[in-house]
């Protein structure tokens, strides 16, 4: 490998400095090192979500009351003593009206009338590192506080790091199928470059040219193609990532889409993977198209 990447001049001449070809490899290798960059950044931020995810509602409980309006305090207080004497729970507050009007305005607007609705009374719960006996608990409550109903968030958070890890999942699934379409597109424009030399190689065969000296000289003008195109893509597509609004200025998902940590380290390692997977495609076009024209 080393070999073939050494510059050669002569050999370089083999292969047309530019054209279809050239055109074709250096923009297939910047659009696919673009892709590259979105794909792994939301592979990245899928991992951060699910983690984030799964830390918050992992140590957050919900306790639901539903009682008539002349008992609702009276139980709340029963639940309160129960939870601040449960092991494992750190805190344990009523919300308000205006925090469950909060809660409730992303999806009614912050105008509704929360004092004329039979809203139940909804207690935060905080939980330890360690956590709580979630069965025991609701027996303790179902002998004090009947009308409690304890929502510990597990069929909710399951869901949720399922799909945020399935989105990591694709994200490298997406990176694969970017490499492999990179490979193809290589080999076609090497395939047409070989070719549309077919006429040069027979000459370089006459005067004694081995295939692997011609072979060489597509291999690393190919390569070097695809690693400055991907060098351009990969540039590009981090500048795109900062053109997104951060966390401080919009929510949402798309927000996170920022490289952190080992997402660095992935995405500066596009540039020379698509070096060497267009080094690969170049050399298995190459030895079967010159053995085509033997």
């Amino acid at each position: 490998m080393a070999k073939m990447l050494q510059f050669d001049e002569k050999a370089d001449r083999v292969v047309p400095p530019t054209g279809f070809t050239a055109r074709l490899t250096v923009f297939s290798a910047f659009a696919m090192a673009f892709l590259a960059v979105f794909a792994l950044a939301l592979s990245s931020a899928a991992g951060r979500v699910a983690d984030r995810w799964g830390d918050e509602l992992a140590q957050s409980s919900t306790l639901r009351i539903s009682a008539p309006a002349g008992e609702a305090a009276t139980q709340t207080e029963a639940a309160l003593r129960v939870l601040r004497t449960t092991p494992g729970i750190e805190e344990a507050r009523a919300l308000s009206l205006d925090q469950q009007r909060a809660l409730l305005s992303p999806w009614f607007g912050a105008t509704l009338p929360v004092e004329d609705l039979p809203l139940p009374q909804l207690i935060d719960i905080t939980e330890s590192d360690e956590g709580y006996d979630a069965a025991g608990l609701r027996l303790r409550l179902s002998a004090e506080a009947p009308a409690a109903v304890l929502d510990d968030h597990a069929r909710w958070r399951r869901p949720l790091i399922d799909a945020a890890a399935r989105l990591r999942l694709l994200g490298w699934a997406s990176t694969l199928l970017i490499a492999l379409a990179t490979a193809a597109m290589v080999t076609l424009a090497a395939n047409a470059a070989l070719a549309a030399n077919a006429q040069v190689i027979a000459v370089l065969r006459l005067v004694g040219a081995k295939d692997t000296y011609i072979a060489s000289a597509f291999v690393r003008r190919f390569a070097l193609r695809a690693l400055t195109g991907a060098a351009f893509g990969t540039f590009f597509g981090i500048a795109s990532l900062f053109l997104i609004p951060a966390q401080d200025d919009a929510t949402g998902f798309l927000t996170d889409l920022r490289l952190q940590g080992w997402g660095w380290v992935w995405v500066m390692l596009i540039p020379p993977l698509s070096g060497l997977v267009a080094f690969i495609a170049t050399q298995y076009a190459a030895r079967r198209v010159l053995g085509e024209l033997a």
